[in-house]
C-alpha cells in the first residue's frame, strides 16, 4: 500500500529510530491511538519491539512536548495486542502515540516522591498547555494525512482491577466489525484484542477543541491569541477615553505603574479630596476583579478575543459604577 503525504513531523528526532531494525507494513493511516507509558521518561520499548511511531516526553518547564518518532507516520508501528485470529491492530491503519506519564490514579498527585504536575503529567489531569500541545500534532495529522478531528468514543477512567475502570472488558472497548470502520481518534482502552486501560479519561474533548481552533499547523508556532495577549488588550482599553482609568491630568495627580505605563494609582495629593483617591485606588481593585472574574468565566468556552474583550469591559464598567454609587451616591460621569 502507498503511503501518501509527510512521513516524518515537523521537530520530531529520530533518534530512537526502529523502522530499520523492524520494518513495519506500509499503511494509510485513518485512525490515531493514544497510549501512556506509565512511567516518567522515554521508555526503551524493549530495544523498539514494543514501541509506538511517535513519543511525546513532557517538558514540563518549558511548557511543551518534545517528540520521538520511532517509525514513519504511515508505517505498523508494534504498540498492541495482535491476537491469532480475529481483526488485525497494529498495521490496521492504525498511527500510534505513546504520551510519557500515567493514567493511574495511585499516582494522581505523587509518585515515588515526585510530583504530579511538576515532575510528571497525570494524563488524565493535564494542564491545558500539555492538551494545546497535543492538539498541534492532532491538526497536523489531520491536514497532512486525513485523520479525522473527531473522537466518537467514551474515555473512561483507568481504575485498575476496580468495578467500571477503563482496563479489561469495559464496555467502551470496540468489536473487530467496529474497530475496522473506525475513523479518527480513540484509545489503547479502545482496541479490541487488548486489554489495557490506557490513556483513562484522557479530556480528547479539549485536545480537539484546540485542534479546530489551532491556525498553525507548524509544532513550533501557534497564531491562536494567547491569555497574556489578550489581557493586553483588556489593559489598553482601560488606558482609552472611553475606559475608566484615563491617563492622569498632571504628574501631581496620578503616579505611573513601573511594571505597566498603561496603569495609574491616585497619589492623594494636597489638591485633591481624600474621597477621590480612595475612590479611584476602589474602581482599580473593582475593575481588576470584574475582569479576573469575566476571564474565569469566558475559559474553556470557545469565544473569540472580541468576545472576551467586550465581556471584560462590560464587567469593567459595572464594577466601577457600582463603587462610583457606593462612595458618591450618584454614577460617575
Amino acid at each position: 500500500m502507498a503511503k501518501t503525504g509527510p512521513q516524518k513531523y515537523p521537530g520530531a528526532s529520530t533518534a530512537y529510530w526502529y523502522q530499520s531494525k523492524f520494518g513495519g507494513s506500509a499503511m494509510e493511516s485513518n485512525v490515531g491511538v493514544m497510549h501512556t507509558t506509565e512511567g516518567r521518561t522515554l521508555p526503551s520499548y524493549g530495544g523498539g519491539a514494543s514501541a509506538p511511531n511517535f513519543t511525546a516526553v513532557p517538558d514540563i518547564p518549558n511548557k511543551r512536548l518534545r517528540w520521538y518518532q520511532h517509525f514513519d507516520f504511515d508505517v505498523s508501528s508494534r504498540a498492541l495486542v495482535n491476537r491469532t485470529g480475529g481483526v488485525q491492530t497494529n498495521t490496521a491503519n492504525a498511527v500510534q502515540i505513546e504520551l510519557v506519564g500515567t493514567c493511574d490514579e495511585r499516582h494522581a498527585t505523587s509518585w515515588d516522591g515526585k510530583r504530579a504536575g511538576l515532575d510528571y503529567l497525570f494524563w488524565p489531569a493535564a494542564p491545558d498547555w500539555a492538551l494545546a500541545e497535543l492538539a498541534k500534532f492532532v491538526k497536523w495529522a489531520h491536514d497532512a494525512h486525513g485523520i479525522r478531528l473527531q473522537s466518537t468514543v467514551t474515555w473512561k477512567p483507568y481504575k485498575k482491577g476496580q468495578v467500571g475502570g477503563s482496563y479489561g472488558a469495559n464496555g467502551v472497548r470496540l468489536t473487530g466489525t467496529q474497530w475496522n470502520a473506525y475513523h479518527g481518534w480513540l484509545g489503547h482502552q479502545h482496541v479490541p484484542e487488548n486489554d489495557h486501560g490506557d490513556p483513562g479519561d484522557l479530556d480528547f474533548a479539549r485536545v480537539l477543541a484546540h485542534a479546530t481552533g489551532v491556525k498553525n499547523t507548524s509544532p513550533e508556532e501557534d497564531d491562536m491569541p494567547t491569555a497574556r495577549e489578550v489581557a493586553e488588550e483588556v489593559v489598553e482599553l482601560l488606558a482609552t477615553k472611553d475606559g475608566h482609568f484615563p491617563a492622569p491630568r498632571d504628574a501631581a495627580d496620578y503616579s505611573p505603574d513601573p511594571e505597566n505605563p498603561k496603569h495609574y494609582w491616585a497619589l492623594g495629593t494636597h489638591e485633591r479630596a481624600q474621597t477621590e483617591g480612595i475612590r479611584a485606588v476602589r474602581r482599580e481593585l473593582a475593575a481588576q476583579t470584574a475582569a479576573i472574574t469575566a476571564l474565569a468565566h469566558l475559559v474553556g468556552t470557545g469565544a473569540d478575543t472580541d468576545t472576551i474583550v467586550a465581556a471584560v469591559r462590560q464587567e469593567i464598567r459595572d464594577a466601577v459604577i457600582t463603587v462610583d454609587v457606593d462612595i458618591t451616591g450618584t454614577p460617575a460621569a
